[in-house]
């Protein structure tokens, strides 16, 4: 039996890899489909494609007898797509991730079978019945316990990756109204066993990991200490791998916690400050990021002192937001002077708490479903804002960048990081990589903007309308 399965294009990374150098650093492997390899039994032959490193002619390839699709919600017009292909060949698809979770009844019009939740708990059965040609049309996954979790398939994607990628836990006890995790994974924060993560950790053939995990070293105080643990086991092992990861701003809380995790290969760390106020952190529920009267800008400091760079995520759109909210980021996250920084608008992701919010008071402005999920990448502005126009949020967002990111600021910022015996060279690339999307994502806007007038005028996207998943074949190996 042959197993098939499909990373699709992502909007937001071809976006950047057709037309910029840097792209090679925004890319990583899609580890659900290596962790489903895992679980695969020897008798099937797995085959796993990543169309955002190359899109091959599927007619061309051996005949799968199963194919998997695992999407995100701007991946889903490409997933449907793949899908259709397929089955127009009489081959059954699967699908699963956070997608086809939050929106099971629309997924379920375009494939054979739906994965709900996380798949460990179902996969076996899934193959089970697609051999016996039973599939059936939701199979419901559970939450369970990340010492059942399998070692993923590093073996089975091609070298030529920048970064590898590994989990070492799941769930957010944050809740945040935007994020979707404590819908998808829960509000538990699951662990996996440190042995574990260490022997994957030799797996990976890349020499920088990206730790995918939502928030890697938790909020309690029993968070606090598996992380220590982790990172000290990670040193005894002499790994030899740099490695970055997410986290919540009381990292710089414990002097020990960041000693360990950069002795353990940590280069960078990515940490949601959501909002230049206060009110803007009660408005998503994050309120976690103002207790303690916190000193942000003596927060980055304590983590860059240990040779960690610190890339600072806002949110652009909040209702607490007014014109002047771009060169207000920009210049927020100069006085905390962190690293890069990555703005994202304000984007009402199904199954969140702001999906709801946004959907009950109609404010939802790209809503041509499934096709319209191609512009949910959190770079276009697909809402009503309450105080921001579509043409404003716009302006505002490459008023911030163009203040951040201009060259002076660069400058200023990788001179900072040589004198002070930081990863220059780091800097320098994260830096430019963000110019360059922020000088792309003037003409996706534009591009944008010119179809959602047109979906107004006539409720249908035209045939000449901006495609920003499309991916054509190429020739490759496979």
């Amino acid at each position: 039996m042959r197993l098939l399965l499909i990373n699709p294009c992502n909007p937001l990374v071809n976006i950047s890899s057709k037309r910029n150098r840097w792209s090679k650093y925004r890319v990583w492997k899609p580890l659900g489909l290596l962790v489903l390899a895992g679980l695969t039994p020897a008798e099937w032959e797995i085959t796993i494609l990543d169309e955002n490193v190359r899109v091959p002619d599927y007619a061309r390839m051996s005949r799968p007898d199963l194919v998997g699709v695992s999407a995100f919600t701007s991946q889903a017009p490409r997933a449907y797509e793949v899908a259709a292909e397929f089955r127009a060949r009489g081959i059954p698809v699967v699908m699963g991730g956070i997608h086809a979770t939050m929106r099971p009844a629309e997924a379920s019009k375009r494939v054979n079978a739906v994965v709900t939740g996380e798949a460990e708990s179902v996969w076996t059965k899934v193959l089970e019945d697609a051999q016996r040609g039973t599939l059936k049309p939701i199979y419901a996954g559970s939450q369970e316990a990340m010492e059942k979790t399998p070692f993923p398939r590093h073996d089975l994607l091609p070298s030529g990756y920048y970064y590898g990628s590994i989990q070492t836990t799941r769930g957010c006890p944050l809740n945040c109204s935007f994020c979707s995790v404590s819908a998808f994974n829960g509000k538990a924060y699951r662990r996996r066993p440190i042995e574990d993560v260490v022997a994957e950790f030799k797996l990976i053939r890349e020499k920088q990991v990206l730790i995918v995990d939502d928030n890697l070293i938790g909020t309690r105080r029993d968070h606090i200490a598996r992380a220590k643990e982790l990172f000290q086991a990670m040193i005894d092992a002499n790994l030899g791998k740099k490695w970055i990861a997410q986290a919540t701003i009381n990292m710089a809380d414990d002097e020990e916690l960041i000693r360990l995790a950069a002795r353990a290969g940590c280069t960078g760390v990515f940490i949601g400050f959501e909002t230049t106020r206060d009110e803007g952190l009660i408005e998503v529920r994050k309120k976690y990021n103002i207790q303690k009267g916190r000193d942000f800008r003596a927060s980055v400091r304590r983590i860059q002192r240990h040779d960690i760079l610190v890339v600072g995520s806002f949110i652009m759109g909040l209702d607490v937001d007014r014109s002047g909210i771009g060169l207000e980021i920009a210049d927020t996250a100069n006085r905390y002077g962190v690293d890069a920084i990555s703005v994202m608008f304000l984007t009402p992701l199904p199954g969140t708490d702001l999906w709801n919010k946004m959907e009950e008071e109609d404010r939802i402005a790209a809503d041509s479903f499934p096709e319209d999920w191609k512009y949910y990448t959190l770079t276009l502005p697909v809402s009503r804002y309450r105080h921001l126009s579509r043409d404003e949020i716009i302006n505002e967002m490459h008023s911030c960048n163009r203040s951040f990111y201009s060259l002076a600021g660069i400058l200023r910022r990788t001179s900072l990081t040589f004198w002070k015996r930081h990863k220059t060279f780091l800097s320098l690339v994260c830096n430019l990589s963000y110019r360059k999307n922020t000088h792309l994502g003037r003409k996706v806007h534009w591009e944008f903007k010119r179809s959602l007038d047109q979906v107004q005028r006539n409720r249908r996207l035209p045939a000449t309308g901006v495609n920003l998943h499309v991916c054509a074949p190429r020739r490759s190996a496979f």
